[in-house]
């Protein structure tokens, strides 16, 4: 199997510290290493792997050839520009079938957490040997610890493929719920998390892009022969429509499967996500770099280079850069998104 990352993200929910010409994957978010090098020596270890890919923004390609270890500089695909996941899918994909058209493909989020690695390999295993013999869509899911609104989950037939145990017949996927939505997806027994990994053959990925995103399928073909004349294809690229493969493709596809795994997995989306995982004092606060809370509860302060002092106030999260302060209530840490939205339309470039 041939590994991909998907590590074209801008980040936005991590800012101030994650920034456009330095995302989230290329930041020590947990350890001593960035989240795209864990992921990395994550799927180095699983024995079938034969190859890694990774697929980037074009200004970030260079960046990652020079940080980041054990992955060939021709295996840095950049695309043109950003697109979303289906574009990118698609385009790694054409570009390794010019050289391995049978090839099983494995696609991974560069910045997720995941902590028990024989279930990760079991799991990554019974996909590959189910896309390989059969013209399925394996996906990963994640047994749910708590009803968690921030996660979208999968739902699956309750009878286990024989041949594959823990493999199931995916029913439909959900958005990330409401929380009383959430609490009755746990009760029902049959949602996963969806940890958003995916896997095929190459050519079960075509056709479904041919049935379901002809237009995507026909520019990738398109591509395909450019790449072949080793001429350029940003003209073709230039007019793809942006959109993700799980509303492209998953969510109208009725061929898919999903690995039900119980390793412990975090998307590390938000602050709140980082605080979920992180060690606490006996108050439950976090300070990572210079700072202080008194008389507070439950606070996340991530200070890099200024001291960050918090009095008399729970559930914060205060982070400090060199230019920019940010103070958020943990139950509004998704509104951080908003505010990159905001500097954007102000042209604030400076600070995003």
């Amino acid at each position: 199997m041939k590994c991909v990352i998907l590590a074209g993200g801008s980040g936005t929910r991590f800012w101030p510290l994650s920034r456009k010409d330095s995302p989230k994957q290329l930041l020590n978010i947990v350890g001593k290493q960035s989240m795209l090098q864990m992921t990395i020596d994550r799927l180095k270890k699983i024995k079938r792997v034969t190859d890694i890919y990774i697929i980037t923004r074009a200004d970030l390609r260079d960046k990652i050839i020079d940080e980041i270890k054990t992955v060939k500089p021709e295996n840095v695909i950049a695309e043109p520009s950003g697109k979303n996941t289906a574009p990118a899918i698609g385009l790694v994909s054409t570009i390794i079938s010019l050289e391995d058209p049978g090839a099983v493909l494995g696609f991974f989020p560069a910045d997720h957490l995941i902590i028990g690695h024989y279930e990760f390999e079991r799991a990554l295993h019974t996909a590959e040997h189910l896309a390989h013999n059969s013209n399925s869509i394996v996906t990963i899911g994640v047994q749910p610890t708590h009803p968690s609104t921030a996660y979208g989950y999968i739902q699956f037939d309750d009878s286990s493929d024989e041949d594959h145990p823990g493999a199931y017949k995916v029913k439909t996927f959900a958005e990330k719920p409401h929380h009383k939505l959430a609490q009755r997806f746990i009760s029902n027994g049959d949602f996963l998390w969806n940890a958003g990994m995916f896997v095929w053959k190459i050519d079960t990925l075509m056709a479904g892009l041919k049935s379901h995103m002809p237009e995507l399928y026909e520019s990738l073909q398109n591509i395909s022969l450019r790449l072949q004349e080793g001429v350029s294809f940003n003209d073709i690229w230039e007019y793809i429509v942006p959109i993700s493969i799980d509303y492209g493709l998953l969510e109208k596809s009725n061929n898919i499967y999903v690995i039900s795994c119980e390793f412990q997995w975090n998307d590390l989306g938000s602050w709140n996500a980082l605080y979920d995982v992180l060690g606490k004092d006996n108050k439950g606060n976090i300070v990572r770099g210079k700072g202080k809370i008194m008389d507070g509860r439950n606070n996340f302060i991530q200070s890099n280079g200024r001291f960050t002092a918090v009095i008399g106030a729970d559930d914060l999260v205060v982070v400090n850069t060199q230019d920019i302060t940010l103070v958020v209530p943990r139950e509004k840490v998704e509104m951080v998104k908003e505010m990159v939205d905001f500097l954007k339309k102000q042209g604030k470039k400076d600070l995003i």
